[in-house]
């Protein structure tokens, strides 16, 4: 349940901007964006990996030929031109399986494209990169690792909400998410010793997923970039509360061009997410006098 309020002494109020405002300037500050923003973790992470494989990665399904490099979509379907990268108080920790940064359909990159504090990590049964048991160390952060709370020992591990900060000086919500298939990630959670320390946020969300790309036995399994929203609706923040709105019509965008470009059909700029995104990245947060 998310919490509201003031967070840090401050109390904001969350104002839309008009419409054709908003559209114009989503449109506007978007265009000028890609160009200027360097690569975000996962697309680092992805790079590395490729640097270590020995033939190609072929991925299965999805649009054939030329992909962005930006979004990973066919160059006719692009949206880097719609990339929202926003400010947050919490950030994102993406420990990704093996192959997860060289997929097309993997959601991790469209957090690291709209939140601008995402780390990521490869995962390793052996070895832990030691930049993450830094961040993991880093006062600045409260880590939680998201993952379904009937997994966790011992049960008092198990929480279902956000300590929101009392002060600005006090420790920011740091989400660990376990990118991967559901059997590895639940590989990941057993054989990785050093998240033992930390809470476990179990979410109960109400809605079932909307993800598209892969197929799921169960509805409530939600992709990565579904449980990032959530996450962010819980911290209660309005900067938070905003990037995630933002991150859950990203995704919508996301699958209507990839589905798109699989069929060979062109994408519809007018759809219903691409509204809901240019109204979340227009979204104007002002301090409550």
């Amino acid at each position: 349940m998310p919490m509201h309020g003031a967070w840090h002494g401050i109390a904001w109020t969350i104002a839309a901007v008009p419409f054709s405002t908003a559209s114009s300037a989503s449109t506007a500050a978007s265009t000028a964006t890609p160009a200027a923003l360097p690569p975000h973790a996962v697309s680092l992470l992805r790079t590395a990996r490729l640097a270590r494989s020995t033939r190609p990665f072929l991925a299965r399904g999805g649009p054939k030929g030329e992909r962005c490099e930006g979004c990973r979509l066919r160059p006719s379907h692009c949206i880097c031109a719609l990339r929202p990268h926003l400010p947050t108080q919490a950030g994102f920790c993406l420990l990704m399986h093996d192959a997860e940064p060289l997929k097309p359909s993997n959601t991790g990159w469209l957090i690291a494209d709209v939140v601008q504090t995402t780390h990521a990590f490869g995962w390793s049964r052996t070895e832990v990169d030691p930049a993450l048991l830094a961040l993991l160390a880093d006062p600045q952060w409260q880590p939680y690792v998201v993952f379904p709370s009937e997994y966790v020992q011992p049960p008092e591990r198990a929480v279902h909400s956000v300590q929101p900060t009392a002060t600005a000086a006090g420790p920011k919500p740091l989400f660990i998410l376990l990118d991967a298939t559901w059997s590895e990630a639940r590989k990941m959670f057993r054989k990785s010793p050093y998240l033992d320390r930390f809470p476990v946020l179990g979410l109960q969300p109400e809605q079932i997923s909307r993800y598209r790309l892969r197929r799921s036995q169960r509805d409530d399994h939600f992709c990565t970039s579904e449980v990032a929203a959530l996450c962010l609706e819980l911290s209660g923040h309005p900067q938070d509360q905003r990037a995630g709105q933002a991150l859950e019509a990203y995704l919508e965008v996301y699958t209507h061009h990839y589905l798109q470009a699989k069929q060979q059909q062109p994408a519809d700029a007018r759809s219903p997410a691409h509204t809901r995104l240019q109204q979340a990245v227009a979204t104007v947060l002002t301090p409550k006098k």
